[in-house]
């Protein structure tokens, strides 16, 4: 059985290529190769991937049944079990993956979801509250702490003391070491730890500090439960399963430190990138905030959520530069045929959600930001493929959606901005996603409305 063709460079160079300029070189490789295209990624043991994006390939892809995938959670990265833990819900497979997705999925919609509404909102203050005007501040950055907040008062139902600095100040710490694309390079390359100086003993040391928190926050809860807690640590500690069973405290930690970690940083990087485009672009400004003054001066957050223009703004955002480049890998147990290839079992079968999303015949003109083309037409899952598909969809879909939506609203309401510097910004890789480049700012320039006493934010 071959593989589509892709490059024959050595396994080394490609993962290089990968590592430093992830978007050129999937580019590249597809106008060279066509879709699909393999790449053989690695230094001691290199992975075959076969990187797909054309919605009929990721049907079948998302579309199977019962068994024949794995996600490649066994062959996950030393970096990935260390961070997550091995019953992550994104590392495992089969029975365990449906039955954590199943104690993990009601907290993040409906009547749960729409509770923490106000909470978003007063956070998103709590940080506009801290801009100077006329000074500018790194969009990346601000939008972490707001979304960083979220999670650890939301999920963790952590709320201003000790410990929820110093979880906040670990977790930045943390993610900001993994975003380095120079470690997460030498993490692939050696992954094992060789002490305090190597690159996986420092991230060893940092993820000791926070689950020694972690676990010290689920010991109290266990000892001294609160009925009335509405975060989702307490919703997960009372979840139980058909057989009656809760969670234990190891998969408690590896789902809290799975949420903290991947709940946050995407969704700040997708609202960076929406600041951006939004105030980059004047005719995008001018019509999404006389969406927003149409609400009234303190609009219901559910109605904000329901606002066409705006939720058109944040598809386009995730459409040009999706946070995650490709989706979890489908691992064959056995042979399986994609559309007219038969491939063997074993293959790293990649749905490529950045190629997928400048589909010309999906998306005309796929460079441009354009957020009237969610208005005109629907996607289907199989175009717009942001946050995964099948049953290895993100979890907490509505949750970001809902909190980008929150946020932006919030902070344009307040604030006029404008970009520091309007050349174009091209995505960068940080860590396992890609985000704008640290040197993207904005600078207030004016307050919309009067601030209100605030307390500081993380």
């Amino acid at each position: 059985m071959s593989l589509p063709a892709g490059p024959a460079s050595p396994p080394p160079l490609q993962l290089l290529q990968w590592i430093g300029r992830p978007t050129d070189y999937l580019e590249r490789t597809a106008r060279r190769y066509g879709d699909p295209f393999t790449m053989r990624l690695g230094l001691h043991s290199p992975v075959t991937g076969v990187f797909f994006s054309s919605p009929e390939a990721f049907q079948q892809l998302f579309n199977t049944e019962p068994g024949l995938f794995d996600s490649g959670g066994a062959n996950a990265s030393s970096t990935f079990n260390l961070l997550f833990g091995t019953n992550s819900l994104i590392l495992l497979d089969g029975e365990r993956h449906q039955q954590q997705r199943r104690l993990l999925t009601p907290p993040f919609h409906g009547e749960r979801m729409r509770s923490y509404g106000e909470l978003i909102r007063t956070l998103a203050e709590q940080v506009t509250a801290r801009w100077n005007l006329g000074t500018p501040f790194q969009a990346r950055r601000s939008m972490q702490r707001i979304s960083l907040g979220v999670i650890l008062k939301a999920v963790f139902g952590l709320h201003d003391g000790t410990r929820y600095l110093r979880v906040c100040r670990l977790l930045g710490n943390l993610i900001d070491a993994s975003a380095s694309p120079l470690l997460f390079g030498l993490r692939l390359i050696f992954p094992q730890d060789a002490g305090p100086m190597s690159p996986m003993g420092q991230l060893k040391a940092q993820i000791d500090a926070i689950d020694e928190l972690l676990y010290a926050e689920i010991r109290e809860r266990r000892e001294r439960p609160d009925p009335r807690a509405d975060d989702i640590l307490s919703l997960l500690m009372a979840a139980r399963d058909e057989a009656g069973q809760g969670m234990g405290d190891v998969e408690l930690r590896d789902e809290l430190m799975t949420l903290l970690v991947a709940g946050h940083e995407t969704t700040a990087t997708a609202m960076a990138w929406a600041l951006y485009w939004i105030h980059r672009l004047p005719q995008v400004r001018e019509r999404l905030l006389a969406e927003l003054d149409s609400l009234g001066s303190d609009p219901d957050p559910e109605a904000i959520a329901r606002l066409p223009y705006l939720g058109a703004v944040c598809s386009e955002t995730l459409r040009i530069y999706p946070v995650a480049m490709v989706a979890f890998a489908r691992v064959p147990r056995r042979p399986v045929r994609i559309l007219d290839r038969e491939y063997p079992a074993g293959t790293f079968l990649i749905p490529n959600i950045y190629l997928a999303h400048r589909r010309p015949e999906a998306y005309p003109d796929p460079e441009r930001f354009r957020p009237e083309r969610f208005l005109e037409r629907t996607f289907s899952p199989y175009e717009f493929v942001p946050f995964g598909g099948g049953s290895r969809r993100c979890i907490g879909v509505a949750f970001a959606l809902y909190e980008m939506k929150l946020v932006l609203a919030t902070v344009l309401s307040r604030v006029e901005l404008r970009l520091a510097d309007p050349r174009p910004r091209l995505p960068v890789r940080r860590g396992l996603t890609l985000a704008p480049p640290e040197d993207l700012h904005l600078i207030p320039t004016a307050l919309r409305s009067g601030h209100r006493d605030l307390l500081p934010a993380c």
